[in-house]
């Protein structure tokens, strides 16, 4: 089958033949209609990502497809159904599982980071009955690998770690991918929401899918503090850092009412140093800090319900234009790193 690959961090990706993947025992291998080419796969290729150890590497972990072969113990009538899968391939089988928690699996299997990724004809998921999510009818392949990673991570940052409600106020810090993700999963639940960001071009696609008002982070994090704060009339009731830097992270806190909750979803690894948390107005104001990673299997059908619904619209989170060639897609992901986003960016591993 045809992949995009590289042989190294910081490599040039290449288009090159690799062998087809086989369904392992319990799992399924899936022919790839659509992938989304996502920030953290820049962060992968940059050599951010310990997880990554195999050369070559096939990159990609947002994905929609139709299941072409299963393994061992797995139902066959999963053959020919339209599915995605998240992006973290939780175990199904450990006590974490069982909790209903797969987002943060200890056994984990990660598409385009542990294992090969989604920018080829074909994938591997593991632990299919955990993992794969039938597609409802109606919903476009196309559309339901945008929601792999940015958007199902916003959605479960939004709904289920903050529960934002009618008439909060939250402020999310960075309008790429997943922050545009969130200022529309915030909308569709009645919350006001102020978007913060350097790029002018990534405000204007936050007012566009809904923000009541923006700010230029150039003016420097304590005069965004002042304004966030100002909007909101003494502080906001949820501020999510989806950027992932130090300084959006303790902008976020700051920006906080008491009481209220700031969810880490941008990720923060250490090369980027580490996070100046401000223990004393967490402790003085009782502030949650909270962690979102992903989300499960489990929990898609809610998302996928809301979007075919239309109470969640997704369509004007995707880049204009047809899906990107594996070729494309190799200069489009090195020029990730210094590229405003223009919105979810798909791929066609067909062509």
């Amino acid at each position: 089958m045809r992949a995009l690959t590289y042989a190294a961090f910081g490599a040039t990706p290449v288009v090159a033949s690799v062998p087809d993947p086989t369904a392992p025992p319990g799992g399924a291998v899936v022919r790839v209609v659509a992938s989304g080419l996502c920030r953290s796969d820049w962060h992968g290729w940059m050599g951010h990502d310990g997880d990554i150890t195999t050369f070559p590497h096939v990159p990609g972990h947002e994905f929609a497809g139709v299941v072409e072969a299963v393994g061992e113990g797995v139902d066959a009538a999963w053959r020919g159904r339209p599915v995605t899968a998240p992006f973290v391939m939780a175990c199904g089988t450990c006590q974490v599982c069982r909790k209903g928690a797969g987002q943060v699996c200890p056994h984990q299997r990660q598409p385009g980071f542990t294992d090969p990724g989604s920018f080829a004809e074909l994938v591997v998921v593991q632990a299919a009955r955990t993992n794969l999510v039938a597609l409802p009818d109606g919903l476009d392949p196309r559309l339901a690998a945008g929601l792999g990673c940015r958007v199902a991570t916003a959605y479960r940052a939004v709904v289920a770690r903050a529960a934002v409600a009618p008439g909060e106020s939250i402020v999310v810090i960075g309008a790429g991918g997943v922050g545009l993700a969130a200022v529309a999963v915030a909308r569709s639940r009645g919350a006001r929401v102020c978007a913060v960001d350097i790029s002018a071009q990534s405000l204007d696609r936050a007012l566009f899918h809904g923000a009541d008002e923006v700010v230029d982070a150039s003016i420097g994090p304590d005069r965004v503090v002042a304004a966030v704060t100002h909007w909101s009339a003494g502080g906001t009731d949820v501020s999510i850092d989806a950027l992932g830097s130090p300084e959006a992270c303790r902008t976020g806190i700051l920006a906080l009412a008491r009481r209220g909750r700031h969810v880490q979803v941008g990720l923060l690894p250490p090369a980027a140093g580490r996070a100046d948390v401000p223990m004393e107005r967490v402790i003085g104001w009782e502030l949650d800090v909270l962690g979102s990673h992903g989300m499960a299997a489990a929990d898609y059908p809610a998302l996928l319900g809301d979007v075919v619904s239309g109470r969640l619209a997704l369509d004007d989170l995707l880049a204009p234009g047809e899906p990107l060639g594996l070729e494309e897609t190799g200069a489009a992901l090195v020029a990730m790193g210094s590229t405003p986003s223009r919105g979810i960016l798909l791929v066609d591993p067909s062509r």
